[in-house]
């Protein structure tokens, strides 16, 4: 009889010290979730995040194959057009009351200068009304910054102003 009550003594025990140990856990749990303020931007502040994905424009045009050059290739690589598959660099610059908050060129990543450049920057500001101006050139068959958005903002105190690219749109604030 000795034996059966040294074993529920043993699991008497041991639920208790699970029972403390998981009390203890969650008290961390819920100090951690809780008291530690982390603040990312002050009272007075805004944040400006420029975040999106665009593939420039390619470096030249597509060219037209003459009939010789179309039989030279093999039957199954004839086409009437050769496209070179390389994109322009993205060159992009945000200005914030006439000073310039970012200005980055990014060169097209992949073997053959291809693909989809991703951009992301956030920048701290001070809180109020603005001169926002953010352009951006795709092509370098274009002279200039072929996309450009100029706009009076006004950000409130411990807001976030995104500003996405849609090809079709352009630039778009949120």
């Amino acid at each position: 009889m000795s034996c059966l009550s040294e074993g529920v003594n043993n699991k008497f025990v041991r639920y208790l010290l699970q029972a403390f140990n998981y009390t203890i856990f969650m008290g961390l749990v819920w100090y951690f979730a809780t008291s530690p303020a982390v603040r990312v931007i002050e009272d007075d502040e805004a944040m400006i995040t420029v975040a999106f994905g665009h593939a420039g424009e390619t470096r030249a045009e597509c060219r037209k194959l003459s009939q010789e050059e179309l039989l030279k290739l093999p039957p199954n690589m004839r086409k009437p057009e050769d496209c070179p598959r390389e994109r322009s660099p993205i060159i992009i610059e945000a200005m914030l009351d006439g000073e310039i908050i970012y200005s980055e060129t990014r060169l097209p990543p992949g073997i053959f200068n291809d693909g989809g450049v991703n951009i992301y920057f956030n920048s701290k500001i001070p809180a109020g009304k603005h001169s926002f101006k953010i352009k951006m050139d795709d092509s370098v068959r274009k002279q200039g910054f072929n996309h450009t958005l100029e706009q009076e903002i006004n950000i409130d105190p411990a807001h976030i102003l995104l500003v996405e690219f849609d090809p079709l749109s352009g630039f778009i604030l949120k």
